[in-house]
């Protein structure tokens, strides 16, 4: 069978490998090539250079989405982990009707970005207004919470899982020797759950952290940016510098956009993989 499999893996392999270079590599390649064009379409680019790169960093709308992103991604991040850290420790103590509880946090993770968004928008909209106008249509700060709680409780569900699996995963013979040693069960939080389960808050870290800076569609959703672009995250930005600006040369801008901003999500993933990592033990 290991001789079978050793002959013949370029078979298997080679599928899922031309799949990636056709639907990843390629439009990455053309996509990083454009970004130093002026373009409408593929064949219709005209060269010119790190301008488009340059006006990036000029446009004052560029950085007030990334200081509107950075400043949800934060909060967001460390919100969610706590929360579903905390909801997954109260889970794990044997309380009834925990597979039930588990279910009904999970499921608003089932449900797709533009329809959160919209049904969120709906609710904060018909409960609070202001003089009859929507509120997230004319309040920035309320759009920013309102995605901030969007965000919690789409993902709380799916984080708790993880957590609960790091927890579930974690030996009794620690626990109960931290017992013994007479330990309280906020210094066996401390000192034994959370090393012990440091591998399942690196991906959870991973996950929220790139999603949330990420985020697109329910960011349309829910504010579309309102008011007066305020509210528009990088991705945002990015898609209106597409479709709603008129003109070649924002295609260009925007395509050097999404350049830089795949950079960034890249960068900060990996100090933040590095950071959590170094922090795991080995059981």
């Amino acid at each position: 069978m290991v001789k079978a499999t050793k002959k013949w893996w370029p078979i298997f392999v080679l599928p899922t490998f031309l799949a990636f270079i056709i639907g990843f590599i390629v439009p990455f390649l053309e996509g990083l090539y454009l970004s130093f064009c002026k373009f409408t379409t593929i064949n219709k680019a005209a060269w010119v250079g790190i301008g488009n790169y340059v006006k990036v960093f000029e446009d004052a709308q560029f950085w007030t989405s990334l200081g509107f992103t950075a400043s949800f991604t934060v909060v967001s991040t460390i919100l969610i982990n706590v929360l579903a850290f905390a909801v997954a420790l109260a889970l794990t103590k044997g309380i009834k009707g925990t597979n039930v509880f588990r279910t009904v946090y999970f499921m608003p993770n089932l449900i797709g970005g533009i329809v959160l968004g919209y049904i969120w928008n709906i609710l904060i909209n018909c409960v609070l207004s202001i003089a009859g106008q929507p509120l997230l249509a004319l309040n920035n700060k309320a759009g920013y919470w309102g995605m901030i709680i969007l965000m919690c409780w789409q993902q709380i569900g799916y984080m708790m899982i993880i957590y609960i699996a790091g927890l579930q995963s974690i030996p009794g013979s620690l626990i109960e020797a931290a017992r013994i040693d007479g330990a309280t069960g906020w210094q066996t939080l401390i000192k034994v759950k959370i090393p012990n389960v440091m591998p399942s808050i690196t991906i959870c870290m991973f996950l929220t952290l790139t999603n949330s800076f990420k985020l697109f569609d329910q960011n349309l959703a829910l504010t579309g940016g309102d008011p007066n672009h305020s509210t528009e995250m990088l991705a945002l930005n990015i898609y209106n510098n597409f479709y709603a600006r008129s003109g070649a040369a924002w295609k260009g801008i925007g395509q050097a956009k999404a350049v830089v901003f795949c950079l960034m999500v890249i960068a900060i993933s990996m100090i933040q993989l590095k950071a959590t990592r170094s922090k795991e033990v080995q059981q």
